[in-house]
């Protein structure tokens, strides 16, 4: 995405963005992970006969000068997941389903930039938090971190798989303990929720959260995890928490990556994650979550939050990490919200 906005704007010659559904290398597949986004997913087919083609035609274009329309095609093209039936396929993955949307640039042109805050009841919404909300606490051990369940990964197997996934422990998850249960359930998870949704909504584009912390230690790692948690059916008794795009935040670079700095213990700071970008239509009846904690593993490095140099791990130290989420600190999520009809 970084490449597209800075070619798009420094170069005079055409750039062109895809974003598909897929895992690194898989656009031709229909699913990722257990879950189906179904036969409009694949770049074969739908985009072009095949993704060799699809790239000959824009080199047969602008090397060899070939009148084939490539010139005409739309500047953004992005998969929207979401709108399938929501049952077990034949396949025994979610029928997520979801379509194609052209764009003439990224971020789409229509978004609406939208806040959703973070509440000490554990809600998330539209509405600002009240001025004397308590800050929560999550207690983040580096010796038991939360394990990765799916996500924008590649090359993990068999130790963690990419994709969609119900997130929920079990004895295939690299990490996970007896009994198994929804990462949810977890005490250094702190999930944040929307009621069911009264109507389809959108989210299409770049993802950031923005939090207000305070850490007992030098250094510690936010993580925030973006859900759509489909409702129970015949299928899915229990539901579908479907993971759709993560990001991580290691406090010591809060400032710059060049020239980190560790935390005063007790003091409060604002820190930004930056989640991957993400096309997903919530239906009408699934609520939006998110997820806030300190480790993803092993997706990502377990932070030992002693301030130890990066890759040293000889002083672990238990985290006792508060977000804040009253009127003077208003912690919130900002989702890039599509218009409906646009």
């Amino acid at each position: 995405m970084e490449n597209y906005l800075g070619l798009s704007r420094l170069k005079r010659s055409p750039v062109r963005l895809i974003l598909g559904p897929w895992t690194h290398g898989d656009r031709s597949l229909t699913h990722a992970g257990d879950v189906d986004f179904g036969p409009a997913a694949p770049v074969d087919g739908n985009l072009a006969e095949d993704f060799f083609i699809l790239r000959r035609r824009w080199f047969d274009r602008w090397l060899k000068g070939v009148a084939n329309g490539a010139e005409t095609e739309p500047a953004v093209r992005v998969f929207v997941m979401g709108g399938g039936s929501e049952r077990c396929n034949a396949a025994g993955r979610l029928d997520h389903g979801g379509r194609w949307r052209a764009a003439a640039d990224w971020p789409l042109p229509q978004t609406e930039w939208t806040k959703f805050y973070l509440h000490s009841d554990r809600s998330l919404g539209r509405g600002m938090p009240f001025g004397g909300a308590r800050p929560l606490e999550c207690v983040y051990d580096p010796r038991n971190p939360v394990p990765t369940i799916g996500g924008a990964l590649s090359s993990g197997e068999p130790i963690m798989r990419g994709g969609a996934y119900d997130q929920r422990e079990g004895p295939t998850v690299f990490g996970a303990r007896e009994p198994f249960r929804p990462l949810a359930e977890r005490a250094d998870v702190v999930v944040f929720a929307t009621p069911p949704l009264d109507r389809d909504l959108e989210v299409t584009g770049p993802v950031t959260v923005q939090l207000w912390i305070a850490c007992n230690c030098p250094d510690t790692d936010f993580t925030a995890k973006l859900i759509d948690v489909h409702p129970p059916n015949e299928d899915y008794p229990k539901g579908f928490a479907m993971n759709l795009t993560e990001g991580i935040l290691r406090c010591r670079y809060r400032d710059s990556w060049e020239q980190p700095s560790l935390m005063v213990p007790g003091k409060v700071y604002a820190i930004t994650i930056e989640l991957f970008p993400v096309g997903n239509l919530f239906s009408r009846g699934h609520q939006l979550r998110l997820d806030i904690s300190s480790s993803n593993f092993p997706h990502f490095d377990v932070n030992p939050n002693s301030g130890e140099p990066e890759g040293a791990m000889e002083h672990p130290r238990i985290a006792h990490n508060r977000i804040f989420v009253d009127a003077a600190h208003p912690s919130h999520l900002v989702l890039p919200v599509i218009p409906p009809g646009t």
